[in-house]
């Protein structure tokens, strides 16, 4: 059987390097291109995309489908009116009740590995009965059960860092410790870069300083942009904000990693 699309998850090594936030704008870039993309909420310890796109409409939430009490299309929501362009957004959100929270910690690892079997089952159910492009899972930061599961499932794997000390060294391991024993297509983006990439040498410098450091391909570099931070993400800047260099630079990587599946 033929794979159609491509399962992508993003991970880091600690909170706070904005992943979430890179996931949702990710996310509409591939949709405004024309795709059909299901953004997923694997942060079961602080699910956020709840809180952001609403769960007024929550039939099923991805907690219930992982507990094999209800199916993925039960839990799919369509979002496609939030967006322009001509393709089709779809979330599937994690209950964010302190009750759910508290639930998801306790699973054991029997429960996890069932749960990674319904992961994988999407490959089937989602990209190839239903026609979707992407799958994109925005997971928990660190080494969770449910990231792992993520990390596994996954087709390209994207890091998201910051030059914070700690975090460098601590995504520098989970490479080496986690992503190498899967053997996973992993790529870097660096966020909240305060290095001037305002030059085509520049950004060449810098990409080549990240590769050597984490010894891994640099999807792209982000810079600190005192908006995006105030904005507090709020708004979809892919979106509402399509002229603003930070969704240029969100549209340079879906276009990246478009090209390199047409490959």
């Amino acid at each position: 059987m033929i794979i159609l699309g491509n399962i992508i998850a993003l991970h880091s090594y600690k909170g706070g390097t904005g992943k979430t936030h890179i996931s949702i704008n990710l996310a509409v870039s591939f949709a405004k291109h024309g795709k059909k993309v299901c953004l997923l909420d694997l942060d079961f310890r602080a699910p956020s995309l709840a809180t952001f796109f609403g769960h007024e409409k929550v039939e099923c939430w991805l907690n219930d489908y992982l507990n094999g009490t209800c199916k993925i299309d039960k839990a799919l929501i369509d979002i496609s009116h939030k967006i322009n362009g001509g393709g089709r957004l779809f979330v599937v959100l994690a209950n964010l009740s302190t009750e759910a929270i508290r639930e998801m910690s306790a699973k054991d690892r029997k429960w996890e590995m069932r749960a990674l079997g319904r992961l994988l089952a999407l490959r089937n159910s989602l990209l190839n009965d239903k026609g979707f492009d992407y799958l994109i899972f925005d997971t928990s930061p660190g080494l969770q059960y449910s990231s792992i599961n993520a990390i596994v499932s996954a087709d390209l794997v994207i890091v998201a860092a910051t030059f914070d000390r700690s975090d460098i060294e601590g995504t520098k391991r989970m490479l080496d410790e986690l992503y190498d024993l899967f053997e996973k297509k992993t790529e870097i983006i660096m966020n909240r870069v305060l290095y001037d990439v305002s030059s085509k040498s520049g950004k060449n410098n810098l990409g080549k300083k990240i590769e050597d450091m984490f010894q891994t391909p640099v999807l792209g570099m982000i810079p600190c942009f005192c908006d995006v931070a105030k904005a507090e993400g709020a708004i979809i800047f892919v979106q509402e904000k399509p002229e603003h260099l930070f969704s240029k630079i969100m549209d340079e990587m879906s276009n990246k990693i478009e090209r390199s599946n047409s490959v």
